[in-house]
This record gives structure tokens, sequence and C-alpha cells, in this order.
């Protein structure tokens, strides 16, 4: 998010260090999935939330879904990364229990 000092906004993966890093290997798409991943791409780019890393130690492939409206999803499967992940034992509280406690409802 520009303007936003990213020691604010960042935080860092506790991963445990007996897992070894793992890179997904990469999957083929038809035409339409492919243009979907690479038009999200590009305007993630473009609004710098994302940067270009050239060695990375954990490499997730793009999950392309399609939505009922007919748009496509873009979505990262993480499913090795959490794996390598430890529990949280304190889970952040629901956002809307939070809402309604703060109103008194």
């Amino acid at each position: 998010m520009p303007g936003i000092n990213p020691t604010i906004i960042s935080h860092e993966l506790h991963v445990d260090q007996s897992f070894k890093p793992f890179k997904q290997k990469k999957r083929k798409r038809n035409h339409d999935r492919a243009k979907a991943v690479n038009d999200e791409v590009d305007r993630l780019l473009k609004a710098g939330s994302i940067r270009e890393v050239k060695y990375p130690d954990w490499l997730a492939n793009p999950v392309v879904v399609k939505k009922k409206t007919g748009k496509w999803r873009v979505c990262v499967n993480f499913t090795d990364i959490n794996n390598a992940c430890p529990k949280d034992s304190f889970p952040l509280p629901y956002t809307d229990r939070l809402v309604e406690s703060t109103a008194g409802h």
C-alpha cells in the first residue's frame, strides 16, 4: 500500500526450521486462466502491492477459480507453507463479535 510505512503493515511467518523450503512445480493453464493470472499480477504490480523476487525460498502456484459472475478469482495455494507454520494457540477473535461487543449489542 503506497504511502504506508512497511514496518506497520509487514509481518513475518514463524516457519518451523525442521521443514525444508518447498517449491511447487509450475502448473500449465489454459489461455483464459493464464490471461486472468497475468492481468491480476499486472494490476498488483502497478498498485505496488507485490514485487518480483529473484530467489524465493518458498514458491506457491496461483489457483484460478471461476466466480458466479463469470469473472476469474486468482488465489495462491499456500498449503505447504501453512503446514510448516506452527498453529497459533491464541487465534484472533472474530471481527463481527468485536464490532458487536464494541457497539454494545
